[in-house]
């Protein structure tokens, strides 16, 4: 399977590596201490086209497929995990409306979503539905032309920020999953709002939020798909999200490797640099190898889903591989890094933390051997 990318994918990873290093990198350090989400940042990715990425142009997208979507997410994780985990939760929104949705739905959501400079989330974990996605509680009920729904979301990435969420809610109870549908919630939507914003270790500024539903009054034209597909959604959803984290985990890492590089050249120990001792060496050459590995995962995982065949297996297998190859990665290198790796001066701590999340969200570690053991042993 050939992986080189085409002069336009080579010239979309050009303007991604200069808009990472002219508008991500400096900041990433301040936001990792304030927490601020990088509003400004989103527009100018929206200005950029990347936002767009996957959207067709007829709906004022950029085109392209999940291929870019992972050069573009990945170039943006080596300086801020953040920002990438942004942009990269917010396509999950298109993906879920361009699949699954009415074309009215895709003329209303898409352009916004695509250069608009609108902002998308995906809510279906809950205080007690999290891997266990069964033990979803909140309901929407079909009240006229309207659907009346109640209940609480929680670790919603951009919650707070989104003007459109695609949330899962249970329309018929007693049928359990096959009762679960997916809806489109507007931001101002009466009985809507905002809980508890979430304090976090890694990916700060990405703010992570509780939604809140208390009758809230969704229109029953904002259902997307029919009820009681919630679940099959979900799922896709899912299967898409997960090759865009595996690009936020790869990103981190192959950021990790270039400050490692860099430091080891200019760090000089024993009357020689980093570089003349065979030991951090090895350390380089596991680093490099597991990067690789992942980086080959990932677009392999795109590749299938673009072709339209079968890829859950690849994409757990991605997404499981690269989050567990960012922590492998960040932690040598902080530890190559010795005590300036360990001080806010240098951003191994900060990716260290970023990495960490990968290995949680959009399906733990431990559900994606769940996953990917299921579909070996079909």
């Amino acid at each position: 399977m050939n992986f080189d990318f085409s002069d336009a994918q080579k010239m979309i990873r050009q303007t991604a590596q200069e808009f990472t290093e002219r508008y991500v990198a400096p900041l990433a350090a301040e936001l990792d201490l304030t927490g601020e989400f990088p509003r400004e940042t989103f527009a100018r990715m929206a200005a950029h086209g990347f936002t767009g990425i996957g959207i067709p142009e007829e709906y004022g997208g950029s085109g392209g497929s999940d291929i870019e979507k992972v050069i573009v997410v990945s170039e943006l994780a080596k300086k801020c995990g953040a920002t990438a985990a942004t942009l990269s939760i917010h396509m999950i929104f298109p993906a879920v409306i361009l699949k699954f949705g009415t074309e009215e739905q895709k003329k209303k959501y898409l352009p916004a979503m695509a250069d608009g400079g609108k902002i998308s989330a995906f809510a279906l974990t809950e205080p007690n539905a999290g891997s266990d996605a069964a033990a979803v509680k909140t309901t929407a009920l079909k009240d006229g032309d309207h659907y009346i729904l109640n209940g609480t979301k929680c670790f919603i990435t951009g919650g707070g920020q989104a003007d459109h969420v695609v949330v899962f809610a249970l329309t018929d109870p007693s049928k359990g999953l096959k009762g679960l549908s997916a809806l489109v919630v507007d931001k101002g939507m009466p009985g809507f709002s905002i809980g508890k914003i979430e304090d976090k270790m890694g990916i700060r500024a990405s703010e992570t939020v509780e939604l809140i539903f208390d009758n809230c009054r969704v229109p029953a034209e904002n259902l997307v798909g029919k009820e009681g597909a919630g679940f099959k959604i979900a799922m896709t959803a899912l299967d898409g999200a997960r090759i865009g984290v595996a690009a936020q985990a790869l990103g981190i890492a192959e950021g990790a490797l270039e400050e490692t590089v860099k430091y080891m050249k200019e760090r000089v120990q024993f009357g020689k640099p980093l570089t003349a001792l065979q030991g951090l060496n090895w350390y380089v050459a596991e680093m490099a190898t597991k990067i690789e590995c992942a980086r080959w995962m990932t677009y392999r995982a795109a590749t299938l889903k673009i072709k339209g065949e079968p890829y859950t297996k690849e994409a757990a297998m991605a997404k499981y591989n690269a989050s567990e190859t960012a922590l492998f990665v960040t932690n040598l290198a902080l530890q190559i890094h010795g005590g300036y790796g360990y001080m806010k001066d240098y951003p191994l701590e900060r990716m260290m933390r970023d990495a960490k999340i990968t290995q949680i969200y959009e399906g733990t570690s431990e559900i994606h051997k769940v996953v990917i053991a299921r579909e070996v042993l079909k």
